[in-house]
């Protein structure tokens, strides 16, 4: 006997399905973790650019199964589900998607207990706090404070919770009281489907300005290959022409050969000759 299906379910799981299918670029995207009001932000920068459809994961499985039958390879998003996700619907292509998604993230203050991604530092320097028993709450919570010329100051630079360790609660408070943010949070885009192909994160992760700069300097180096080997295009036919014109000129004027392009330059140079010249026997 086949299991009852909720009416609600078969019209999300359709809804969900139409997502997958009628968009040019589809993906998975972790929402995990976001407080509502930053959520709330990331949508509003996304409004008219993407749409954002939160739903359970067996919901977003059953519709990538539903819609690989008219839209073939995208049920491998599956491999992309996992956390707290949404579906991400858009026509910008996958780098834009995923530069712009990894753009949005913030920085946020730690509460504690949660895993360090990279080494937290308190660097040296000033503190905004008065002296006082603070000093010691400082010290308590790893850092080395002291009071110097009537100052609360950090003596040294200081990792108080190494990568990959939990963040203590009582160092959470006081890297929040210091206003330093250690907790990024922001969507996190695991997998794109477009034109039957599927783009990890790792592939789309590129400097967008440094990529573009290797295309500008490979245009360059082609575009002087091709002027030195002499290859005529339409790129090429100007500069190649300007620099025949310089050379051709160059050997007139080696050659002493006098056109209303050398004159002026062969008159100068033997004026200059003739100076020289009288220069040696006076």
């Amino acid at each position: 006997m086949e299991a009852h299906v909720a009416d609600w379910k078969k019209e999300e799981v359709k809804e969900l399905t139409n997502l997958f299918t009628k968009n040019r670029v589809v993906g998975i995207i972790e929402v995990g973790g976001i407080p509502a009001p930053q959520m709330q932000q990331m949508r509003k920068n996304l409004q008219g650019s993407a749409t954002i459809r939160s739903a359970k994961n067996n919901l977003i499985l059953r519709a990538l199964d539903e819609a690989e039958k008219s839209t073939k390879g995208v049920s491998e998003l599956k491999d992309h589900v996992k956390g707290q996700s949404a579906i991400i619907a858009t026509e910008m292509n996958p780098f834009k998607l995923f530069s712009k998604i990894k753009g949005s993230r913030t920085m946020a203050p730690a509460k504690g207990g949660e895993k360090a991604t990279h080494n937290i530092e308190v660097k040296s320097g000033e503190t905004p706090f008065k002296p006082g028993p603070i000093v010691g709450e400082l010290q308590k919570a790893g850092i080395p404070a002291a009071i110097i010329e009537g100052k609360v100051v950090v003596k040294t630079d200081k990792v108080v919770v190494p990568q990959g360790e939990r963040i203590p609660k009582d160092v959470a408070q006081m890297l929040t009281r210091l206003e330093i943010f250690p907790i990024e949070i922001g969507m996190t885009l695991n997998g794109v489907f477009e034109a039957g192909e599927i783009f990890s994160p790792d592939v789309l992760d590129i400097n967008i300005d440094e990529f573009f700069g290797r295309i500008r300097q490979a245009s360059i180096n082609v575009l002087n290959l091709a002027i030195t080997a002499g290859w005529t295009t339409k790129q090429t036919i100007q500069p190649l022409l300007m620099k025949a014109h310089h050379d051709a000129f160059t050997i007139a004027l080696e050659m002493g050969f006098v056109n209303k392009e050398t004159v002026k330059y062969l008159i100068s140079k033997a004026n200059n000759q003739m100076l020289a010249l009288k220069n040696k026997t006076t």
